[in-house]
């Protein structure tokens, strides 16, 4: 069953509540702000899954990593794949003028962070020591 508390699945089912319970308001209907946000979030996604592979890391949430990745997307946010997840929702959200997404995004930033972010950062430490400190110490969490 740990397979499905996994971010992308916390992701389907903000953007599954969001579609179940609309509250629509057609001014919010923002395509261009929209468009680009989902845009950032996967270029985002691509970028920092290249950097994983690069450095022959796990990109899976509770597994122990073998390297930091302080590159690429990484110099900018410790985390910036659930960054792009934010920006998924918002977008989406954006797009449909859905308010309950809106409302699911800071909810889904809370998850993220509680449920993963607080417990990979505690391997960081445990694996890279100093080297986590540094990082940590000049890249912020979300950006």
């Amino acid at each position: 069953m740990k397979w499905i508390d996994l971010p992308p699945v916390w992701l389907l089912a903000c953007l599954v509540a969001s579609w179940l319970f609309p509250v629509t308001l057609m001014m919010l209907r923002v395509p261009w702000l929209a468009a680009g946000l989902l845009i950032v979030a996967v270029g985002l996604t691509l970028a920092a899954v290249m950097e994983f592979a690069r450095a022959r890391t796990t990109v899976i949430p509770r597994e122990t990593p073998t390297a930091l990745i302080s590159s690429g997307v990484f110099r900018f946010s410790r985390n910036p794949i659930y960054l792009a997840d934010l920006l998924f929702l918002a977008g989406l959200s954006f797009w449909f003028g859905n308010v309950t997404g809106l409302v699911l995004v800071p909810a889904l930033a809370f998850i993220l962070q509680h449920r993963f972010i607080l417990k990979e950062e505690e391997r960081l430490q445990g694996e890279f020591g100093e080297e986590f400190e540094s990082y940590r110490a000049r890249t912020r969490r979300w950006m």
